[in-house]
């Protein structure tokens, strides 16, 4: 008997921990026992939790008369708004597949609070519904970045099979050395086996097909390994090139946009609408874009290289306008 109850009392107390609401009359019924038992259960379980308070942080099961149900509240539970906010980024960066988003979601929404849920499940069933996954030509963009993360702990040599894009595909063998988000992408930053010169590339892990771990190991020298809270100050574009300090005139909408956008930007001049800003960043052809989807609201200032790329862009840019367009419209 007491071994039937202990087992009753563990049930309920799983089914709390994974976020379910528990009415007394259902418990009651699905044990076959009274509503004094199922409170008394309760109690066990609080009596536990009071003391384990530092280990179970803080949780508490309480009676909703709302809900007419138990439910478990406690500091570690992620709340709504939290949980909203975290959903709104997972689907702003469009980088999971749905499949695998419902899944995470699912998972999150276990260990929140049980307030006001179901408009919380409204809100999320209407994102998910519009969600649009990026085109992935792995099985798992999950599965992939997790045995990499393990590979560069690890120190081993690996070889990817990897869509260019172009479309072929081609392998290569690398030394993995981190592992970068980016504008709905993840991005693995390597060194191919056998350069001494220790020139880092870039792979999008959405095309990487294949990984085969190597029974080689590597070690990189401090100089040659990524602090990743760097790089991401410096380099917003996932474009290989050497850290330089670029220097340009703003008279946009939105000054803080561009500061944000660039976290190593200053301000070291200002007239009127226009800004002069300083910045240190990747030089490749990541920054050129940013700059360049500015449009007439952007003019570079230094280095010299730098106005001389956006020069030739700018001019190949009206070329293509002069040049006679196969497109016929509608008609």
């Amino acid at each position: 008997m007491e071994n039937e109850r202990l087992d009753r009392v563990l049930e309920i107390f799983y089914r709390l921990l994974h976020g379910e609401v528990v009415p007394n009359r259902l418990i009651a019924e699905e044990y076959r026992i009274s509503s004094k038992s199922v409170s008394r259960d309760v109690a066990r379980i609080n009596d536990f939790l009071a003391e384990h308070r530092e280990l179970m942080q803080n949780a508490e099961v309480t009676y909703s008369h709302k809900d007419r149900a138990y439910i478990l509240k406690s500091d570690e539970f992620l709340k709504n708004q939290e949980l909203f906010a975290l959903v709104k980024v997972i689907l702003g960066a469009r980088c999971f597949s749905k499949e695998d988003m419902l899944f995470i979601v699912s998972k999150l929404r276990k260990f929140t609070t049980a307030n006001d849920r179901k408009l919380l499940d409204e809100v999320i069933r209407r994102e998910i519904y519009h969600y649009h996954e990026v085109r992935s030509d792995c099985d798992s963009v999950i599965n992939n970045l997790w045995r990499l993360v393990q590979c560069i702990d690890g120190k081993k040599v690996i070889s990817v099979t990897y869509l260019k894009m172009d479309r072929s595909e081609v392998v290569r063998k690398l030394k993995p050395a981190a592992i970068m988000f980016s504008e709905y992408y993840f991005y693995l930053i390597a060194y191919a086996a056998d350069d001494t010169q220790y020139k880092a590339r870039y792979f999008r892990i959405d095309r990487i097909k294949n990984i085969v771990e190597h029974r080689e190991n590597f070690q990189l020298d401090r100089e040659h390994s990524f602090d990743e809270g760097d790089l991401r100050e410096k380099n917003q574009f996932m474009f290989p090139g050497d850290n330089v300090r670029i220097t340009f005139e703003f008279s946009g909408l939105s000054l803080q946009a561009v500061l944000d956008r660039l976290p190593t930007a200053k301000v070291i001049e200002q007239n009127g609408t226009k800004s002069v800003i300083t910045a240190e960043v990747n030089y490749g052809r990541g920054i050129i874009m940013y700059l360049l989807s500015q449009g007439s609201w952007v003019k570079v200032l230094e280095p010299k290289p730098l106005v001389e790329d956006m020069l030739a862009e700018i001019g190949a840019m009206g070329e293509r306008y002069e040049e006679k367009c196969f497109y016929s419209g509608n008609n």
